[in-house]
């Protein structure tokens, strides 16, 4: 069996951890590792990366730039979970089953860029509705989110996990309020928007999960499509995906008592999306793992077709 050199510079955090241990065991990997008291070395982590056939980068966006201008192997590919490079051209946006030259693109990239959490769940629903010509490329897009703490990086998670957490964060906690969170400019482009949405997120009390929702005024979409249209449109789209999946018309096949918890997906790298309204108002809704389908499960995904393996494998 071929195997592939693997390095996870910035292995201790959130998504490295999580990444490592979906890897760990796979025969058809050699797993690079650095020394403990090393992971600072520059020169060691370059030595690294370039010794690897592909690296994941688990690290913020400035550390992620700065690991790519170590890489000297023109063999040496990147997979990049931060928000650094999701709006280069250069690089691959790495959500295979928004178009079959998403995959395509993955497939033969040297430099692929993760897309965001709250990213995912926002292109899988816009994305479409863009390109089927459904919703104007100037609609004034806003977007709703709850997401569970574990993406809200190390400090925050220490604090919700304390025994000496403040009562606040016992509440669901909206946040960016200026309206400038980093996820905006990859679900413009990405979605094919003239302006950024309107994006309102919430980080809550629990552990992982989320569910991304968009409302939709019939009368400002062409043609004025009911929910049974897009739901279609939607069921079309995604046909034969295996991590995306269209629920039934208004959630009946999987909502208990017409609720939508989003934690449900935790530990999966499923995406769910839903489409609820009625002959006014539509409802689209994403229900994904933030640390799965949003972080180090697309990343494993992309890596699998990078390098010809079955896609669902370690995902699954």
């Amino acid at each position: 069996m071929k195997t592939t050199k693997v390095y996870i510079d910035g292995q201790a955090g959130t998504t490295g951890l999580k990444l490592f241990d979906r890897i760990k065991n796979r025969p058809d990997i050699e797993l690079l590792t650095i020394a403990p008291e090393k992971h600072r070395d520059n020169d060691e982590r370059a030595r690294l990366i370039n010794a690897s056939d592909i690296t994941f980068l688990c690290l913020p966006d400035a550390a992620s730039i700065e690991a790519v201008s170590f890489v000297s192997n023109p063999d040496t590919r990147i997979i990049d979970a931060s928000t650094a490079h999701r709006t280069n051209p250069d690089w691959a946006y790495g959500f295979p089953e928004l178009s079959p030259e998403h995959r395509e693109k993955i497939r033969t990239a040297s430099r692929v860029a993760v897309p965001g959490c709250y990213a995912s769940g926002f292109a899988a629903l816009v994305y479409p509705m863009v390109q089927s010509g459904m919703m104007p490329a100037d609609y004034p897009v806003t977007c709703h989110a709850v997401s569970g703490y574990s993406g809200a990086g190390k400090n925050a998670i220490a604090v919700y996990e304390s025994d000496e957490k403040p009562e606040d964060f016992n509440s669901p906690r909206q946040y960016a309020l200026g309206l400038k969170h980093k996820h905006l400019p990859e679900m413009q482009k990405i979605s094919g928007l003239t302006y950024p949405p309107v994006f309102n997120p919430l980080v809550c009390d629990y552990y992982a999960g989320m569910v991304v929702s968009v409302p939709l005024h019939r009368r400002l979409l062409n043609g004025t499509p009911s929910a049974e249209e897009i739901h279609a449109m939607f069921t079309k789209h995604y046909a034969g995906e295996q991590f995306v999946k269209v629920r039934a018309l208004q959630g009946a096949d999987v909502l208990e008592n017409g609720f939508l918890p989003a934690n449900t997906l935790a530990g999966t790298n499923l995406l769910e999306v839903f489409v609820c309204g009625n002959e006014e108002q539509i409802l689209l809704a994403a229900r994904l793992d933030n640390l799965g389908k949003g972080a180090s499960g697309a990343a494993l995904q992309c890596f699998n077709i990078m390098t010809g393996a079955p896609e669902e494998t370690g995902l699954i």
